[in-house]
């Protein structure tokens, strides 16, 4: 079955209907071949011996069967080795089944400890890892990995590139594949770096509660390797075998402290899936597809089975869906409805004119002015047309994006051996996931202490904490930045950093960095619609669309990319608005002022009056 006709079906291909020439409905099976696993399981026996310059490793395998690979275990996630295997059948006379494969395993998660090498049906297995060039690792145990097993047909295809995203120590790819409800069994790199490792982790957009989120289904160690004396190896392919049911995939490569990884095209393969079905006559057939409401059917040839593999067939393919001529170019999400309930929005004190340039599904990441004066589960947006909400749906990403503050270092005259940072941020309340800076300093141990300036009722101040880390930065350390991780949305918009120097010199600080998560509003309009934002209503309930029953179809739409004009304020600030814990005063102090008043008067009325004087 081609991409463009699982594309218009349904995932689990329900609607699918086959008819021959006369009419009538034809039975058909789907067939979805899948590799079929492999044994792995433990060594029988396993031993190990330290050498001068190695470390062997003799175990017993305990299958009957061929063998392809070993895995091995160790505690030890900082090192890399070159390794050789031997197999014997009887532990004394040794061949030569591999040599020179790298094995490593390093802090960031990056690992690759098994060793592959031609099938042998060899009772014993010598490793041998050369520790001539690093000390020697420890190494606990192995897996032994049967070559039986039945591989399944595949195809590659491009994943167009459509989204590169550097947050701190990681990229982030947005994937297009073109096509829905793919099965997914692999995704493939394609970088010109010479020498790498990276641990690589894959996402699609999913569906959870009231929003969609990024939902993870698979991961691996993607490298190119050389040690020392031996050709260069690599891997440049991560395992999914996933039904990827969005037309989206998000990559995310782990690059720690090292510069972000090349990658210059993706490429995934798929599962292929055949449509069998048993043609009385010959003739024409016809399939049809995408018909959102219909039942799964059931025919009488899926009751027993039907063993596919014992039955000849002959291949019959199939064109991609083709339009008829009275085609026409269908509305994008027919189904779903671009006005909703009205809205009385008095309650609402900012709006924004939303700008869009094409009709269609649209997205809108929310800016600064927005951040700041929605709620924090933005519980308050609202998109409007006219007097009438346009449903929407929250889409929250791993995108970080970046602020760069106003830093002054204000230490304290009273306590030199204290350094302080004020760090002045362009919004009040803006939801600050990150703060990162980075140092001169060759060489220092630091508790740093990350805190806001509030004020309670009463008018006093006090220190809010956000985040507390200690700091130890040596000569060897290539990375000099520093990350501060927080987890509220702030309530000002001033941070103070701040260290105890002991007895040392102070520490330099450079280069700050705040970083907030990235939040797309996605619904569907019209270009001349005229659009509002509305946002900054804190006591309104949440939305309840039904837009979330069609959350696939806009996820599978071409997002139009809207924008938000100027900031208009609807209504000023009321004295109550002032209220939340940690601004203030004004309730209390006009409280506190009414009741001296009232006393005043009391005492007034209670004092003895003065008698007349006698003339």
């Amino acid at each position: 079955m081609p991409v463009e006709t699982l594309d218009a079906a349904r995932p689990e291909l329900e609607d699918l209907r086959l008819y021959d020439a006369a009419g009538n409905e034809v039975p058909y099976l789907i067939d979805r071949p899948v590799p079929i696993a492999k044994v792995v399981q433990e060594a029988k026996s396993f031993q190990v011996s330290l050498n001068a310059n190695t470390t062997v490793i003799t175990l017993e395998t305990g299958v009957a069967q061929p063998l392809d690979g070993v895995t091995l275990e160790s505690p030890s996630t900082d090192f890399i080795k070159a390794v050789s295997v031997e197999s014997s059948d009887d532990g004394k006379l040794w061949q030569i089944s591999a040599q020179g494969q790298p094995i490593f395993h390093q802090p960031d998660g990056a690992s690759h400890l098994r060793i592959s090498f031609p099938p042998t049906s060899s009772k014993w297995l010598r490793i041998t890892v050369d520790d001539s060039r690093s000390p020697p690792v420890p190494f606990t145990g192995a897996l032994v990995h049967a070559a039986t097993g039945e591989t399944a047909p595949g195809e590659l295809i491009s994943a167009a590139i459509t989204e590169r995203d550097e947050n701190p120590g990681e990229t982030r790819l947005a994937l297009s594949l073109g096509a829905a409800n793919l099965s997914v069994a692999s995704v493939h790199l394609e970088t010109s770096e010479p020498l790498f490792m990276r641990q690589v982790s894959v996402a699609f957009p999913k569906m959870s509660e009231d929003s969609i989120r990024e939902e993870p289904i698979g991961q691996g160690t993607v490298y190119r390797v050389a040690v020392e004396g031996q050709p260069p190896s690599e891997n440049l392919s991560v395992p999914l075998e996933s039904l990827v049911e969005s037309r989206e995939l998000f990559l995310f490569v782990k690059n720690g402290d090292s510069r972000p990884l090349p990658i210059s095209a993706v490429r995934v393969e798929r599962r292929l899936v055949y449509l069998v079905f048993l043609a009385r006559q010959p003739g024409a057939y016809h399939l049809l597809t995408g018909n959102p409401h219909c039942d799964s059917p059931r025919y009488d040839l899926a009751a027993p089975g039907m063993n596919l593999k014992g039955v000849p067939v002959s291949p019959a393919k199939i064109p991609p869906p083709s339009n008829n001529p009275d085609f026409r170019a269908p509305e994008v999400l027919p189904g779903l409805e671009v006005t909703g309930a009205g809205l009385d929005v008095s309650g609402w004190k900012f709006r924004k004119p939303v700008i869009i340039s094409t009709g269609g599904a649209q997205q809108i990441e929310p800016d600064l002015d927005v951040l700041a004066s929605a709620r924090p589960d933005f519980a308050d947006l609202r998109v409007l047309r006219g007097g009438n909400q346009v449903p929407y749906i929250i889409q929250r990403t791993s995108i970080s994006r970046e602020i760069a503050p106003s830093v002054t270092a204000t230490n304290d005259a009273k306590n030199p051996k204290l350094s302080r940072w004020t760090i002045k941020l362009p919004k009040s309340d803006l939801p600050i996931s990150r703060l990162t800076c980075v140092t001169r300093t060759p060489l220092f141990e630091r508790s740093m202490s990350l805190y806001e300036e509030l004020t309670d009722e009463r008018g006093g101040k006090y220190r809010q904490p956000l985040s507390s880390a200690t700091w130890t930065q040596t000569p060897e350390r290539q990375s000099k930045e520093f990350e501060l991780t927080l987890g509220d949305s702030l309530q000002s918009d001033t941070l103070f950093l701040e260290t105890d120097n002991g007895d040392n010199p102070p520490i330099e600080l450079e280069k700050f960095t705040a970083f907030y998560p990235a939040t797309r509003i996605l619904f569907k309009a019209k270009a001349d619609d005229g659009l509002f934002l509305y946002y900054g209503n804190p006591s309104v309930s949440p939305p309840s669309y039904d837009l979330s029953l069609v959350a696939g179809q806009l996820l599978s739409a071409e997002k139009n990319v809207a924008s938000l004009s100027a900031e208009e304020q609807l209504k000023s600030s009321s004295w109550y608005e002032g209220q939340i814990p940690g601004r203030g005063g004004v309730l209390f102090w006009a409280i506190l002022g009414l009741v001296v008043i009232v006393l005043l008067v009391i005492i007034s009325r209670l004092l003895p009056k003065s008698e007349p004087p006698v003339s």
